[in-house]
């Protein structure tokens, strides 16, 4: 993938600095995103030291339109075009339905779906003026199976799922494909903020949630962010040219569904 330009949003911590590493090593220039700018700027400085890559930070909360539409078009414009977008986003506030208001679920869809939605709608004419775009929008296992306590990403991130199997009919003609990676439990910060919130809902030790959490995935271990990162380079390559509108699940076996 020498020479092809990516952006990562949510790129300075977890999946998605894993991601950008990934793309980076595989020859990617990378743009990522994030809301803190002294975190961002020294994941960027970080990514490029290990792989000698180019990467360009720059400072924008997806949620809101106008950072997202300026992190495309300062990207583009920077690198001189676009051939992967990696949507990503940090998760809602966890809570069962009746702990959730109005505002609660507006500010989830502007993070989830409506941050999904606007970065590929400014990237598109980027895409479409290269070869073989490549759309990977990171999701979770609730869109398989969902996770008790998480109303709100279980609600939502279907609807991206939704969302990109749709559009990758339509865009299929133009060899542009779009895919979804739904990581299971990874050694993330959200994964630890989740941990929390459930000792505190059910009166239980952190600890207990997560061996709780261990023992219900088969392999019997937490995924490494780099594993995804890996999965979503692959998605975003050459090599899977011919796979579109598919949700690669990676939790170590915990979804027990059949599709």
């Amino acid at each position: 993938m020498t020479s092809r330009v990516a952006l990562v949003a949510a790129g300075s911590r977890g999946i998605g600095r894993a991601a950008a590493t990934a793309l980076a090593r595989d020859g990617c220039r990378v743009a990522i995103c994030a809301r803190d700018r002294s975190a961002l700027d020294a994941a960027a400085r970080e990514i490029a030291a290990e792989t000698q890559a180019d990467v360009l930070p720059i400072a924008a909360d997806v949620s809101r339109q106008a950072d997202a539409d300026r992190f495309v078009d300062e990207a583009a414009a920077h690198f001189g075009g676009l051939d992967i977008l990696v949507t990503n986003s940090g998760g809602p506030r966890s809570a069962v339905f009746d702990g959730l208001t109005d505002q609660d679920w507006r500010e989830a869809v502007d993070l989830l779906l409506m941050s999904v939605v606007r970065l590929t709608r400014r990237a598109l004419p980027h895409l479409r003026a290269r070869a073989a775009g490549r759309i990977v929008c990171v999701t979770s296992i609730a869109v398989k199976q969902p996770v008790p306590g998480l109303m709100l990403s279980n609600a939502i991130r279907a609807g991206v799922t939704g969302f990109a199997k749709t559009l990758a009919g339509e865009l299929a003609p133009e060899r542009i494909t779009v895919n979804c990676v739904a990581p299971g439990y990874t050694r993330t910060d959200r994964v630890v903020e989740l941990a929390a919130a459930t000792s505190q809902r059910e009166g239980i030790s952190a600890a207990e949630v997560d061996r709780r959490t261990l023992a219900a995935v088969p392999m019997g271990r937490m995924g490494d962010p780099r594993e995804l990162g890996e999965a979503i380079a692959f998605l975003a390559s050459e090599r899977a040219s011919y796979i579109t509108g598919q949700t690669l699940v990676v939790d170590g076996g915990y979804v027990r569904a059949l599709l």
